[in-house]
């Protein structure tokens, strides 16, 4: 069994020198500065969720009332982090799972983010950079019934204990923009996300 280990260890060592040309493999290059722009974000975080309404039923039931958290933790040796957003009705039944991987692109000084809508299977992309004290984001992805939206995405009135996040879509490629579809109020409630 050692003997397998070993040849096993000898033969990707092999690979790995090969890759590099027969060369060491060079060292990472350092984090930038600018990799730390969305920590606001690393920890736990309970949410309201407020969904724009519009039409008759909105008119007579209002809102509907959401809630949700949101975890994330710093990724990638540094150079940025993953997130988990959960969306929850009153009653507590799931209504939207989020997964996304953020990072920071040091030759473009924008933040890519690949997000994955869970329940829908539905990937969606964004880029931005910070701006002004907010983070803004212009992004891509699908509505509910597969049709193509953009997105502005804002993270704004950031401090340690909370933060706002406030999205405008379209659906006919920038054409005109529905402002404030999805408004979400964020509160600390741990520095460190459990997974």
């Amino acid at each position: 069994m050692k003997a397998l280990v070993l040849s096993l260890a000898l033969a990707l060592s092999g690979i790995a020198h090969a890759q590099h040309g027969g060369a060491a493999p060079t060292g990472a290059t350092a984090v930038p500065a600018e990799a730390a722009q969305f920590d606001f974000l690393v920890g736990q975080w309970e949410l309201e969720v407020a969904p724009k309404v519009n039409g008759l039923a909105a008119m007579i039931h209002g809102a509907p009332k959401l809630v949700g958290s949101w975890k994330a933790w710093k990724a990638f040796d540094g150079y940025g982090l993953d997130d988990e957003l959960r969306i929850l009705d009153a009653s507590g039944n799931p209504m939207s799972l989020s997964y996304a991987q953020r990072i920071f692109d040091a030759k473009s000084k924008r933040w890519l983010i690949s997000g994955l809508d869970v329940y829908r299977t539905r990937f969606g992309s964004s880029s931005g950079a910070w701006q002004d004290g907010e983070m803004r984001l212009e992004g891509s992805g699908q509505t509910n019934d597969g049709k193509p939206m953009l997105t502005r995405t804002r993270f704004m009135e950031i401090s340690a204990e909370r933060f706002k996040m406030r999205q405008d879509r379209s659906y006919d490629n920038g054409a005109s923009w529905e402002e404030g579809t999805l408004t979400i109020v964020a509160k600390r409630i741990s520095r460190k996300a459990l997974r």
